[in-house]
């Protein structure tokens, strides 16, 4: 397996509390840092998977589970897998 890192940025204007973290990290999240930046609240993944897909939607699948709603993924040009 391979570790994609990737950023999921979060439905709505959510403040960073303990609780927030909590839900997160229950949900499968434990591979993500949570932050907010003016307003805006989004995850860092550094995630273990065989593809890039499969890293992002199971990450989406944690958020939505703890009860979030992803906005979007960005990824880093660095960070995009090559093909031959």
């Amino acid at each position: 397996m391979t570790k994609y890192e990737f950023s999921l940025i979060l439905e709505g204007s959510l403040e960073l509390t303990e609780e927030t973290a909590n839900k997160l990290f229950a949900s499968g999240c434990d591979d993500g840092s949570p932050s907010t930046c003016d307003g805006i609240f989004s995850i860092d993944f550094h995630r273990k998977a065989t593809s890039l897909e499969e890293a992002i939607r199971s990450a989406i699948a944690n958020v939505e589970s703890a009860g979030y709603e992803v906005q979007r993924a960005e990824i880093e040009a660095k960070d995009v897998p090559q093909t031959a």
